[in-house]
């Protein structure tokens, strides 16, 4: 198995195919998520999964009209149920977490030949009335899930040695 290889073919896909996300591979993209680690293993999240076209035309217009986001077969609402725990740095520990659980997500799509794009441009109070999160909960990211429909572009990255130094800056 070649994780690198599913990691450096991937892309934010804007262009999605009309298929439906079958649910075996969609149930393996969110056991990856589930399996993510999180600060004090307190695993904040919950993932909501959107696939109604109805509904995924109303996630539209809560991204201030982002065609390519009701147009995605498949959303998931990334929620956290730990909006104040900060770790002991001093930062809140659910954006972090909820990264890693997306970025498992992410890989795992890829290898299921899927393609994905998160979305933080939303108004999330839409989307949580839309879903009808609890108060206590926040609605921080979505990820689109579903059949890339062209050619993405991958973005330039960064040469190694621009981003990593080893034992001082």
């Amino acid at each position: 198995m070649n994780l690198l290889s599913e990691i450096e073919n991937r892309y934010s896909v804007r262009d999605f195919l009309g298929k439906s996300v079958e649910e075996d591979k969609l149930l393996r993209i969110l056991e990856a998520g589930r399996r993510a680690p999180s600060a004090k293993n307190r695993q904040p999240w919950r993932f909501i999964v959107s696939q109604e076209e109805r509904q995924r035309k109303k996630f539209e217009e809560a991204a201030y009209g982002q065609e390519y986001v009701g147009a995605a077969p498949c959303i998931i609402s990334i929620c956290t149920t730990n909006v104040d725990y900060k770790m002991p740095n001093g930062e809140l520990a659910h954006p972090i977490d909820l990264s890693f659980a997306v970025s498992f997500m992410m890989v795992q799509a890829q290898a299921e030949g899927l393609g994905t794009c998160v979305v933080t441009t939303f108004r999330e109070a839409d989307v949580r009335e839309l879903l009808t999160v609890p108060y206590s909960m926040k609605v921080i990211m979505l990820l689109l899930l579903g059949y890339p429909g062209g050619e993405g572009v991958k973005g330039e990255r960064k040469k190694l040695d621009q981003i990593v130094s080893f034992e001082h800056w």
